[in-house]
């Protein structure tokens, strides 16, 4: 009787397993007693486990996005001699939507969007208000190191913003009221006297133009021809000064219908482009691109990160597979979540992806 349940007992505990040799990758870190190699220690990552495997995916994913080309698809039955061509084939690469909120701008992560935006490495861009004015502020004033434990009450009293463990004068908002209200006094009376139609991402790019400097990722959206959009332009100081300048010189009108036209037509008209997206954070960016790949039953490529959950029901902390539910990813798609603060994993990511390509976008020459 002992021994059949002791065999019962030892069959449960030592259950047989199925193999994973050669179905699954082995879980091995990076060996320092080969040196310190940054390469390849990012390339350990996606066999390390938890986050760090996710942003190995996340590289991964960012690098197919990037070596796609038309080439690679057989062509379509109706397709055009131009499509058929190809030279034109090799040259079309997929279209990609980049979307952060704007803490990151107020963070050093705004240097490393500048480098892609300046160097044409991303296609689109969606951000909220803080997202552009922050960048805007930068070129008038810094921003500094504080501590997540600074009292608000004393912060308050030396007018002092606290961004998490970022400081902002408030003389830095001053400076830019300053900036800016002359320039609103400008494009109205060019709606009045020349009849222009303004609308969020056209006001985007004229601020990137009167900026013009050179640290500013607008500046140079601006100069490569790059849309940026930000659907909640009133949310932020930038709402604050269009307040303030309704009063002094009233009767600016922004037109929102035509940037939302504007922005699904970058993914409707895509085509023959594959589409992809790389999205930092949650909220109003994140949902605008992929509402907008909607439109053409779900972008191809999806990399995530943000340190939302999903168990409230946010869209922020929705994981890739919630979206193509919607047709905002397509179910072929290659996707991934990184749950990790973005000023940790993004730079790290752009440095194995776009960053390691410099040339391919013609610009074997940096700064």
């Amino acid at each position: 009787m002992e021994g059949k349940l002791f065999a019962n007992v030892h069959s449960t505990v030592f259950k047989e397993s199925e193999t994973l040799e050669g179905k699954s990758a082995k879980i091995e870190g990076y060996d320092f007693n080969r040196g310190v190699n940054y390469q390849e220690l990012l390339k350990s990552f996606i066999t390390t486990g938890f986050q760090a495997s996710n942003l190995g995916d996340a590289i991964e994913v960012v690098n197919q996005m990037l070596d796609w080309r038309l080439a690679h698809e057989v062509p379509v039955e109706d397709a055009t001699d131009k499509e058929k061509d190809p030279v034109y084939r090799e040259s079309v690469r997929c279209k990609v939507f980049l979307g952060f909120t704007s803490n990151l701008v107020s963070s050093g992560v705004r240097d490393i969007i500048r480098f892609l935006v300046e160097h044409h490495m991303v296609d689109v861009v969606v951000t909220t208000t803080g997202g552009i004015e922050e960048d805007l502020i930068k070129c008038l004033a810094p921003t500094y190191r504080g501590d997540f434990s600074l009292p608000g009450a004393q912060l308050r009293a030396k007018g002092l913003n606290r961004i998490g463990n970022l400081l902002v004068p408030n003389d830095n908002y001053c400076k830019f009221e300053d900036w800016i209200i002359p320039i609103f006094d400008k494009i109205l009376e060019e709606q009045s006297k020349e009849k222009v139609l303004w609308t969020p991402s056209k006001l985007i790019a004229r601020l990137g133009k009167e900026i013009n400097h050179e640290s500013s990722y607008l500046y140079w959206a601006y100069k490569n021809n790059v849309s940026v959009y930000c659907p909640g332009l009133t949310d932020g100081s930038l709402g604050d000064m269009l307040y303030f300048h309704s009063f002094r010189n009233p009767g600016l009108v922004i037109d929102v219908v035509q940037d939302i036209r504007a922005m699904n037509g970058e993914a409707v008209h895509a085509s023959p482009r594959k589409t992809g997206m790389i999205i930092l954070g949650g909220g109003l960016p994140k949902h605008h691109i992929c509402n907008a790949n909607m439109m053409r039953n779900g972008a191809d490529y999806a990399v995530f990160i943000n340190t939302a959950q999903e168990f409230d029901g946010s869209d922020s902390g929705a994981r890739p597979d919630e979206a193509v539910s919607w047709g905002k990813i397509r179910g072929s798609a290659k996707t991934v979540k990184v749950h990790c603060d973005a000023t940790i994993a993004f730079p790290l990511l752009v440095a194995e992806t776009f960053a390691a390509r410099t040339k391919e976008f013609g610009q074997a020459n940096l700064r």
